[in-house]
């Protein structure tokens, strides 16, 4: 029942941001952020891990989405659903981190790290995680080709809207989807035919 409750809250959150477009000085943005947090909280989380593909750098990216919603609530135009604004800030947080110094050490050190014979704590993870054929298949493409995919399979944007996201034109972005799913039915058949041996 008290999960019923929160599903609509959710639900009912995720329809009505309008009043964003009127927020002044005197709205009380701590409140505003909860109910967004609550709203889109996982979607953020998921879309950072799905460019990272690093819990703790999901969990990083995520707290820096929330804090940059915070400071930029009253510059909230409109002109895109708070969704697209806030992946919008999501793919922009996570671009910046990868490119910070720190991800180039963090990675170079995952990279140089001698690996054991059992599977580390992270690699039992991502392996629960990707416990769908699907899934592992969609982690394996390019980033910007795995990236269409997640926005238009799992978060449903629009062409449009996942133009806006990505920061490129729609063509590029129906070019891309094309090409993902390309790419997602060759692995497919190089694995059934890996199967079939």
């Amino acid at each position: 029942m008290g999960r019923q409750i929160i599903e609509v809250a959710v639900l009912e959150s995720k329809l009505n941001f309008e009043y964003l477009k009127y927020l002044s000085e005197t709205s009380d943005k701590k409140a505003i952020l909860e109910q967004l947090m609550v709203a889109y909280g996982k979607d953020v989380w998921n879309y950072a891990y799905s460019m990272t593909r690093k819990w703790d750098q999901a969990d990083d990216i995520t707290q820096e989405v929330f804090l940059k919603v915070y400071r930029n609530l009253y510059t909230f135009r409109s002109e895109s659903s708070v969704k697209t604004w806030i992946l919008t800030i999501t793919r922009n947080m996570t671009l910046d981190y990868r490119r910070a110094a720190f991800y180039r050490k963090v990675t170079l050190m995952d990279f140089l790290a001698p690996s054991a014979e059992a599977p580390s704590t992270e690699q039992e993870v991502m392996n629960r995680l990707a416990t769908n054929d699907l899934w592992r298949m969609v982690l394996k493409l390019p980033a910007k080709y795995r990236e269409v995919l997640i926005l238009f399979a799992h978060y449903e944007l629009s062409m449009k809207e996942m133009a806006q996201v990505l920061g490129v034109t729609e063509g590029t972005v129906k070019s891309r989807l094309f090409h993902a799913r390309n790419k997602m039915k060759k692995i497919k058949e190089s694995q059934s035919d890996g199967a079939d041996r």
